[in-house]
């Protein structure tokens, strides 16, 4: 028999969005400062295949996994908390080695209208709001 999903882990497989999205956001330690990207275009991440691929992507327990490209690592997040379109999440990401980098992101996910080829277009974004490294 099977056990029922936790509220946690249901609102992370509901969310739906790779773990590589929140890896573009964060900034290696030794780098200059995290949030890197503050806005992501979701309907070209949902496109794009090829960065984010959903080959060995895991839900485990709460966490939705993914491998790490070129190594024996993961990229991983969890929802903390979920209203509405906003979220807060833990994102954790280990290169194969035994550090494990964490940190809190919250994120709106909004429509937003740009010009596309000179023609007007709507697109879902992930517009970061807040970040902590832990």
């Amino acid at each position: 028999m099977e056990k029922a999903a936790t509220p946690a882990a249901a609102q992370t497989a509901a969310l739906k969005i790779h773990p590589k999205v929140f890896s573009m956001i964060n900034c290696w330690i030794s780098d200059s400062e995290s949030p890197v990207v503050t806005e992501i275009n979701l309907d070209a991440v949902e496109k794009d295949r090829n960065e984010f691929n959903e080959n060995g992507l895991k839900q485990d327990g709460e966490w939705l996994q993914s491998p790490a490209p070129d190594s024996n690592g993961f990229m991983r997040y969890r929802v903390l908390e979920s209203k509405s379109n906003h979220y807060k999440v833990e994102y954790q990401e280990n290169g194969g080695g035994t550090l494990t980098t964490a940190s809190t992101i919250e994120f709106d996910i909004e429509k937003r209208n740009i010009q596309r080829d000179s023609k007007p277009v709507t697109i879902r974004v992930l517009r970061v709001s807040s970040y902590n490294q832990k």
